[in-house]
């Protein structure tokens, strides 16, 4: 955690951001301090590609027309204020309001329908519960957790699942996604540029 003498506020956090190692691509505001989480574990591209593939394929599928969701990445969620906490997720799924409208925003107090965390540093994996209970609390339907290194994916929609075995073979709500039903274990296939590289 980087102390401040003072809470900073979503915008003030936004407006330093960039100056923080690495752009700030691993920071959040947590209780208005800023805190450097742990980069991820290489897995983390591979998986988030693999999910990011599947959201295209269900979008261009007939039944995807009649859904307005869509995925935001690395959005960031004020899901606290006075003093503020931004979260940044791997992916935000909408599926109210106008189709798109969080698409190009850095940080939104709008929430998602689902949040999916990809676990992908022993931070991540040992932090999942209580930020799936934090997501929940501020009116996130569902969070997913995937976990290359475990293999396994979760889906959390209470806060009492969220310190229980919530693993699952595939990550589906039809309610906001229909039709969309992801077998967990495509997200870890590695490409097969990558396979020929090792």
């Amino acid at each position: 955690m980087i102390q401040s003498p003072e809470h900073l506020t979503l915008e003030q956090f936004l407006d330093c951001r960039f100056d923080l190692p690495e752009a700030g691509q691993w920071a959040e505001l947590q209780a208005g301090q800023i805190v450097l989480l742990q980069p991820p574990d290489l897995d983390h591209g591979n998986t988030l590609l693999n999910f990011s593939k599947a959201m295209a394929d269900w979008a261009h599928q007939a039944g995807a027309r009649e859904s307005a969701a869509y995925a935001c990445f690395d959005l960031g969620l004020r899901i606290e204020r006075e003093p503020d906490t931004v979260r940044f997720p791997a992916v935000s799924i909408f599926h109210e309001g106008p189709r798109f409208a969080e698409s190009d925003r850095a940080a939104t107090d709008s929430r998602p329908a689902i949040v999916l965390e990809l676990l992908t540093s022993a931070e991540r994996r040992a932090q999942f519960a209580a930020r799936a209970t934090q997501y929940l609390s501020s009116g996130v339907r569902a969070v997913w957790g995937v976990d290359p290194r475990a293999r396994s994916g979760h889906d959390i929609r209470t806060a009492q699942s969220a310190e229980t075995d919530s693993r699952l073979e595939f990550l589906e709500f039809p309610e906001v996604l229909p039709g969309f039903r992801l077998d967990v274990a495509s997200l870890f296939h590695e490409p097969e540029w990558w396979s020929r590289a090792r």
